[in-house]
């Protein structure tokens, strides 16, 4: 049986293993996500919304009502994905929605907003986004 010290040990290895399934999903899921409703494609493409660091989707400036709560009905749907997934992997929910931060704002594309490490937003350009230093 693992004791304490081997979970701990083990945390990284399985975040990672999880991150890299959602990396899958996620690197295919923004043009099915953006078909599927194109209030949040329109959204994102205005830089109304963006990717954060902590897994969620915030405003780079301040949002209408509508944008809100579009934003919100998918970061509840993404905190429920991170419990169940963070759950099979022994891990926090901040912790793999850093991760998962992590891959989604590698998963943007120019013209998108992301947060940066410092917390500022930043509009993607050609060049790979600015990561915090611990993602994987």
């Amino acid at each position: 049986m693992f004791g304490l010290t081997d979970r701990v040990q083990h945390k990284p290895v399985a975040l990672l293993a999880g991150a890299a399934v959602l990396s899958a999903l996620v690197l295919s899921a923004p043009v099915s996500a953006q078909q599927r409703d194109p209030a949040y494609a329109a959204a994102r493409a205005a830089g109304q919304v963006g990717e954060k660091t902590d897994g969620f989707l915030g405003y780079p400036v301040p949002p209408s009502a509508e944008i809100r709560k579009l934003a919100e009905d998918i970061n509840i749907k993404r905190r429920d994905v991170y419990a169940q997934k963070a759950a099979a992997q022994k891990a926090t929910i901040d912790d793999y929605g850093f991760t998962s931060g992590c891959q989604l704002i590698l998963a943007t594309v120019p013209g998108e907003k992301y947060q940066a490490p410092d917390g500022s937003w930043r509009t993607r350009t050609g060049e790979p986004p600015l990561r915090d230093n611990k993602c994987p």
